[in-house]
């Protein structure tokens, strides 16, 4: 019997399955020992709602990038290192994706949440 599949609960990413788990995969939550050490922190959960935010108050048709979203956080925090909240971001993105709410969109192509590199849009589904 094949594993279902499962995704990260911080990072987004699908978590590969390996023999090891085969008694215990019901119950693992992190892809790795990075993601199980951080968490899922406020800031986190904060981004991923700016990014709902920011995607319900354009029009159907139109995307943003993540570093909309880490900027739009960072100024209601009147701080200016919005780039240290572009890969957070991104996580948010991921996670997102896989609850079925937004799209993550490349060149204008639907991409895989877990496998996409480069410079992404953000799309409601």
């Amino acid at each position: 019997m094949k594993p279902t599949r499962k995704t990260c609960v911080v990072c987004g990413r699908e978590i590969q399955w390996r023999k090891k788990w085969r008694h215990t995969w019901h119950q693992v939550k992190y892809c790795s020992r990075a993601c199980r050490k951080n968490g899922l922190g406020a800031v986190d959960k904060a981004l991923e709602e700016t990014i709902m935010t920011l995607l319900h108050k354009r029009s159907a048709s139109s995307s943003i990038c993540p570093s909309e979203a880490a900027r739009k956080y960072l100024s209601d925090c009147d701080e200016d290192n919005w780039r240290s909240l572009l890969e957070p971001a991104r996580r948010a993105a991921r996670r997102l994706a896989h609850k079925g709410k937004i799209k993550i969109i490349q060149a204008g192509v639907t991409v895989d949440p877990s496998h996409f590199r480069g410079p992404i849009r953000l799309k409601l589904k």
